[in-house]
C-alpha cells in the first residue's frame, strides 16, 4: 500500500498493511524545533549548522521536511492557512536561535524584544506598536499567550468582538489551500490532513486572541471559563455566529481542495485535565455538541473527508458525545490521564472512533525514559489500538524539547518492527 491507501484504509477501521505514522500533520503531531534539529543531525540528513524552519512560533515547531518523512515512513501531510497563530505568514525566513542555542529560520514577521531578565516577547501580526501577544520565559521553549482582558463591563460586551478573528477566508488563503493540496496529492502519496480554520469553538489556544493586535471582548482564560458558565447564553450566541462563518467556509474550502484531504482537523478545544473534564456531559450537549455536529453533518453529507477533534485530558465520560457530534476520529488519545486505559478505550469506541496518536507519553516516557520503556510503550500501544484497523500512530501531543535522540529513533524503529499487521505478535 501507498501512505494515502494506508490511512484511508485505518480511519474505515479496516487492516492496512501496517499502522500509519503521522508526524508534523497537525499543531498536536509535530516536534520541537531543538529536537528535530538533533533528529536531523542524528540521522545524517544535515550537516551541523543546518537550520530548521519554526513553522509554527507559538509552540516553536519545527519544520519536517519530505527528506525527513520518507526516512521514517511518515504518511500524513498537513495543508493549512499560510498565517500562523500569531497572525503573520509564514514566509520571508530570517535567521534566528532558540534559548537552547538551535540554528533556525522564522518568518519575518516574527518580531521579538527581550526584557533585561532575558524574557521574550513576541506580537500580533509583527506589529510592535501594539502591546506584545505572547511570552517566552527566559531558558524557555515555547511562547505562552498574554492576559490583554480589557475591564468587563456586563452592558457593553458585545458578540462581534469575539469573532474578529472569524471571518470569511481570503482568496490568498483559498489559493495557498489549494495550490497546496494539489501539490501534496499530485506529487506524493501521502494523505492529507486539512487544518481547517474557524470551527475549534472555545479553543483556549485562541480565545486571547494571539493573532489580534488588540483583542476585545472576552479574552482572559479565566474570564472565559467562568463565562461558559455565567453567560452561557451569551457564549452561545458567539458559537452560533461563528458556526454560520465556519459553514460559509466550508463550503468555499471545499471548492478549492475537493476530496483530496483524507481527514480534516476541526478543533483543538481541550475539554479535559488530567483527572477530570473541564465540564460536564451536560453542558457540552448543550454548550458544544449542535454546532460541532453541524460541522460535521454538512461534512460527511458533502465530502469524503474523516473528521478529526483534538482534545487533551481524561474524557472517557464524554467520548460518546463527541462520537455522536459525529468526529470519526480523536487526538492525542492521552492514555496517561485517569481512565484513559487503552484496552478499554478500543473496546469500548474502536469499531467507530480512530485513535489519532496514542502512540508515545510525551509528558513522562518519551522525554524520561529510557530506549527500551520506549519501545515497551510503542509495543502496548499498537497492540492495544491498532487491530482491526483505526489506529494512526503519533505521539501524545508534540514531542517537547530536550527529548533524548535514542528515545526517538528507538520509538519510530519499533513501530517499524511492531506496526505491521497482524500486530501483537
Amino acid at each position: 500500500m501507498n501512505s494515502r491507501e494506508r490511512v484511508n484504509q485505518v480511519l474505515n477501521h479496516q487492516e492496512a498493511d501496517r499502522v500509519p505514522l503521522d508526524l508534523g500533520a497537525c499543531g498536536q503531531t509535530g516536534m520541537h524545533v531543538d529536537t528535530v534539529y538533533r533528529l536531523r543531525q542524528a540521522m545524517g540528513l544535515d550537516e551541523p549548522g543546518t537550520p530548521v524552519k519554526i513553522v509554527e512560533p507559538y509552540q516553536l515547531l519545527g519544520e519536517i521536511k519530505m527528506d525527513l518523512i520518507e526516512a521514517l515512513g511518515v504518511d500524513v501531510v498537513g495543508v493549512g492557512s499560510p498565517f500562523n497563530l500569531f497572525g503573520f505568514k509564514n514566509e520571508g525566513w530570517k535567521p534566528w536561535t532558540t534559548f537552547a542555542g538551535t540554528p533556525a529560520l522564522v518568518p519575518e514577521g516574527f518580531n521579538t524584544d527581550v526584557e533585561e531578565n532575558g524574557d521574550l516577547y513576541i506580537y500580533a501580526g509583527g506589529d510592535k506598536s501594539y502591546p506584545p501577544a505572547g511570552k517566552m520565559p527566559a531558558g524557555g521553549f515555547f511562547f505562552d499567550s498574554l492576559d490583554r482582558q480589557k475591564p468587563i463591563v456586563e452592558e457593553e460586551l458585545k458578540v462581534e468582538d469575539n469573532l474578529e478573528e472569524f471571518g470569511l477566508l481570503p482568496d490568498d488563503v483559498l489559493d495557498h489551500m489549494h495550490r497546496e493540496a494539489v501539490r501534496l496529492y499530485e506529487e506524493t502519496d501521502k494523505a492529507i490532513m486539512l487544518l481547517f480554520p474557524g470551527t475549534a469553538f472555545g479553543d483556549i489556544a485562541l480565545v486571547p486572541g494571539p493573532m489580534l493586535k488588540d483583542p476585545k471582548g472576552i479574552r482572559g482564560v479565566e474570564e472565559w471559563y467562568i463565562s461558559t458558565a455565567i453567560r452561557r447564553d451569551f457564549i452561545y450566541e458567539i458559537f452560533d455566529r461563528q458556526c454560520d462563518i465556519a459553514m460559509q467556509n466550508l463550503e468555499k474550502v471545499f471548492e478549492a481542495v475537493g476530496n483530496r484531504p483524507s481527514v480534516v482537523w476541526l478543533s483543538g478545544t481541550d475539554f479535559g485535565t488530567q483527572k477530570s473534564q473541564f465540564l460536564s456531559a451536560d453542558a457540552y450537549r448543550k454548550l458544544y455538541l449542535p454546532h460541532q455536529k453541524r460541522i460535521n453533518d454538512w461534512i460527511h453529507a458533502n465530502t469524503t473527508w474523516k473528521t478529526l477533534l483534538h482534545t487533551d485530558g481524561a474524557l472517557m465520560p464524554l467520548i460518546p458525545l463527541f462520537m455522536e457530534a459525529g468526529y470519526d476520529a480523536m487526538n492525542p488519545t492521552q492514555i496517561t490521564a485517569d481512565g484513559m486505559v487503552p484496552e478499554v478505550l478500543k473496546s469500548r469506541f474502536g469499531d467507530r472512533l480512530t485513535f489519532w496518536g496514542a502512540g508515545v507519553d510525551t509528558q513522562w516516557v518519551l522525554p524520561f525514559g529510557t530506549p527500551d520503556e520506549v519501545r515497551q510503550q510503542v509495543r502496548d500501544n499498537v497492540c492495544a489500538f491498532a487491530p482491526g484497523g483505526g489506529m494512526v500512530f503519533s505521539t501524545i501531543h508534540n514531542a517537547m524539547a530536550e527529548v533524548p535522540e535514542e528515545n526517538l529513533i528507538a520509538m519510530y524503529d519499533e513501530l517499524s518492527k511492531q506496526g505491521k499487521y497482524p500486530v501483537c505478535q
